[in-house]
């Protein structure tokens, strides 16, 4: 009797580092091209059709970078630690690149993040820093990220350093909850979530959706293009591999076990 076997998930398809690249390559240019899009709506509501604050006049503005590349910055720090439960537990193919290429992504949002928060701060505050906690702790993400990229680099065996940096990633996912609650643990300089959905005036939450929906789409284009270098590089670096075996056996290909 014949079997027909299940009709491979999405998930499974992807998994084939191949139709990865191949689906990839079709879907990344629309993404792209949305991307554009919905940035530029959202940053022309943003700096343009969107008033002054009251108190804050336009330094307010500073919020629709700001905020988009905080959430980013922990959105990006779960896609490395996802992957890298992936890697450890499910053997995923995939879950390593997505994670090697994910970590730098998520550096530069933090870094974006620290910087524009830097900027607000010193007009509302009159300084650029202050060991607050919430700013502590996105300073300790950023740093987590530098610690995830050179721990990768410093190991010459990528199967071990995928591993550790795994490890090491699942290990920093307790400090997203620290992060995201601060403000509502301790007395700090920064202010509360606004719960925009709720409290924030129209005319400030539309442009600031339209910036998290773009900036959202920017680290999906990102993330994917990241991917796809990463496959092409250990490509590459298989082909080398491959070079290097057979020049040490005199030009001749190795030899079939049959």
């Amino acid at each position: 009797m014949r079997m027909t076997g299940h009709k491979p998930t999405l998930l499974q398809s992807l998994a084939n580092p191949t139709r990865f690249m191949a689906l990839s390559e079709r879907v990344l240019p629309w993404l792209a091209v949305a991307t554009v899009v919905v940035m530029a709506i959202g940053l022309y509501q943003a700096f343009v059709v969107s008033p002054p604050d009251y108190q804050q006049g336009q330094t307010v503005k500073i919020m629709y970078v700001h905020v988009p590349c905080a959430w980013l910055a922990m959105a990006a720090y779960l896609t490395v630690a996802a992957s890298s439960f992936g890697l450890l537990v499910f053997r995923h193919p995939l879950a390593d690149v997505s994670a090697r290429a994910a970590a730098p992504i998520g550096a530069a949002f933090t870094l974006l993040a620290l910087v524009t928060g830097s900027l607000w701060g010193k007009p509302m505050w009159g300084t650029y820093w202050v060991w607050d906690a919430r700013l502590t702790s996105m300073l300790l993400l950023f740093f987590l990220y530098l610690g995830l990229i050179a721990l990768r680099s410093s190991v010459e065996d990528e199967a071990a350093a995928a591993k550790l940096t795994a490890i090491l990633a699942l290990v920093g996912v307790s400090l997203l909850p620290v992060i995201k609650f601060s403000v509502e643990w301790w007395t700090t300089l920064h202010q509360p979530s606004t719960r925009f959905t709720t409290t924030l005036d129209a005319s400030f939450r539309v442009p600031l959706l339209i910036n998290a929906l773009g900036f959202t789409l920017l680290f999906a284009c990102l993330h994917i293009k990241a991917m796809r270098n990463e496959v092409m590089r250990r490509r590459v670096r298989s082909l080398q591999l491959m070079a290097v075996r057979q020049a040490s056996l005199g030009g001749q290909p190795p030899a079939r076990v049959s």
